[in-house]
């Protein structure tokens, strides 16, 4: 175990596919594959506990040197569904939000909408578990991941918990034009050679190829009632690290540096 890869996924339903063409291949042989959330996905590559990790790009400003390894992503390209901020009361009306604590690349993708495109000046407010149903009036909350699905209104037209919702990578594409990045598989180790990288690679183009088979495979309980895994890792998550996907990233890295300025 010792001499194996050590690789960090986040362990949302929009990694099935990664995950389930890993744990089938003959890859697994080589690696330590452990399941994270995001913030600790980010954590463990940033101090050098695993060599490779699926990290929000939020992360990537902080690593000394680091390399995107992959033609692969989490992304979308306007609708993701899964990263939202909710509230009770319209944009202008909003006074504070209170900020998913598990993804750093949400926190800052708000905090740029909300001062670059929907010009509000809210006061941020760090979140504890159990926050997603603490919204207020005035208070609106930025909920990532899985557990924004049970607060969504439904495809048989139920509305969500809250009045409204904004998805910020549709309001990213309004803003810019151009999809989003979440989060990208990078090497921070020297101990990797460039056989794995491409084997690497190669597991992870089945795993988008074959979501269907990566879905039937799948016995774990379904993150919400209401919830089409089809639709949402075939419609909604974009796999691919395309080229407007990588301008999209350099775009959001020079916003994220402006911000802290």
């Amino acid at each position: 175990m010792n001499n194996r890869i050590k690789i960090s996924i986040v362990n949302y339903y929009n990694t099935l596919p990664f995950r389930w063409a890993l744990k089938n291949h003959s890859i697994l042989d080589n690696i330590d594959l452990q399941e994270d959330i995001p913030s600790i996905c980010a954590q463990k590559l940033k101090f050098k506990q695993v060599d490779i990790g699926l990290v929000p790009v939020a992360l990537l400003p902080e690593l000394d040197a680091y390399s995107i390894i992959t033609d692969y992503c989490i992304g979308a390209n306007g609708k993701v569904d899964s990263v939202k901020l909710y509230s009770n009361v319209e944009l202008h009306k909003i006074k504070t939000i209170t900020l998913d604590y598990q993804s750093r690349s949400s926190i800052k993708l708000t905090k740029i909408l909300a001062k670059e495109f929907w010009k509000i000046k809210p006061v941020y407010v760090d979140a504890k578990p159990g926050f997603e149903n603490s919204g207020s009036e005035e208070n609106a909350v930025v909920v990532i991941g899985d557990r924004t699905f049970d607060l969504n209104a439904s495809d048989r037209g139920e509305q969500g918990k809250y009045k409204f919702g904004w998805d910020l990578s549709e309001e990213w594409k309004n803003f810019t034009g151009l999809p989003f990045v979440f989060a990208v598989w990078v090497l921070n180790s020297k101990n990797v050679s460039a056989e794995f990288i491409k084997e690497f690679n190669e597991v992870l183009k089945y795993a988008v190829q074959n979501i269907p088979a990566a879905i039937a495979a799948d016995t774990s309980k379904l993150p919400s009632t209401n919830f089409n895994p089809e639709n949402y890792l075939t419609k909604r998550i974009d796999f691919n690290l395309d080229d407007d996907k990588r301008k999209a990233l350099e775009l959001f890295l020079k916003k994220m540096k402006e911000l802290n300025s």
